[in-house]
């Protein structure tokens, strides 16, 4: 029977670095695929995946890592690089065409300084169970946006905000963690809970119900979605863009 895909959490200057090891195949694919993308909910920096230690019995799965490197550029929007520390591995990721999504190095001090860090602003809250927690939720982003120094995305931010919050003190029994991001104009309103049952967009049955209903996030924001976590539950984020002509990256005050 093949050996199953192993991860392993560890830290390196600003980064996050995930040992794989293991056998990719068909049946282990899934679980890299899902592992990396957790991982990537609860990582602040950056996030280096070394594969050296990994066997690759079919090729074309390595397509795995063009994958995450796409759906963590939306959220969490943070660096990925890849390790591969022989050069059969170098030699499999350029032929599948892999280094043109993510940077792929031979050591893991190289992969770490290949990361990018963009300027951003983040900041986390955890509102209470309680009646209000929706308006201070707004409030709080109104006030960060403003602080940081896009007033302009408040609006749909709140918006959002207000629905992400309710549908966690609606369907859950969770604190719903607002986490704010602001990086090269791109601005992502993510709440967590210990849920670990999928948002899903589903139409009112009434105008009267409460919410305005995630269909009304995926019509604001850019892109959205629901993201499993490592440590547990999921979390709902939701993209804006800053309009054109406005640096969103000015230094903090």
């Amino acid at each position: 029977m093949p050996s199953p895909v192993r991860l392993a959490i560890g830290r390196r200057e600003e980064a996050t670095v995930v040992t794989v090891t293991g056998e990719l195949n068909v049946a282990s694919y899934p679980s890299l695929r899902d592992g990396l993308l957790k991982i990537a909910t609860d990582v602040p920096d950056g996030l280096v995946a070394d594969i050296s230690g990994l066997t690759i019995e079919d090729a074309s799965l390595v397509s795995v890592f063009s994958l995450v490197a796409m759906r963590i550029g939306d959220w969490p929007g943070i660096p990925f690089t890849v390790v591969a520390g022989t050069p059969g591995h170098r030699v499999l990721l350029h032929r599948h065409v892999v280094d043109r999504y993510v940077p792929v190095r031979a050591d893991l001090a190289a992969a770490v300084v290949a990361l990018d860090h963009p300027v951003r602003r983040r900041c986390e809250h955890v509102f209470p169970r309680a009646g209000g927690s929706s308006a201070r939720a707004r409030e709080f982003v109104t006030a960060k946006l403003a602080e940081w120094g896009v007033p302009e995305l408040a609006e749909d931010a709140r918006f959002i905000v207000t629905e992400l919050v309710e549908n966690v003190l609606r369907h859950t029994t969770s604190e719903p963690r607002l986490r704010l991001d602001l990086r090269r104009g791109v601005c992502t309103v993510a709440v967590a809970d210990h849920d670990t049952r999928p948002a899903m967009l589903l139409e009112r049955l009434s105008p009267f119900e409460p919410g305005m209903g995630l269909k009304l996030v995926a019509q604001i924001a850019r892109t959205w979605g629901c993201s499993r976590s490592w440590a547990g539950g999921k979390v709902v984020w939701a993209v804006l863009l800053q309009p054109p002509g406005n640096a969103g990256d000015r230094p903090a005050g």
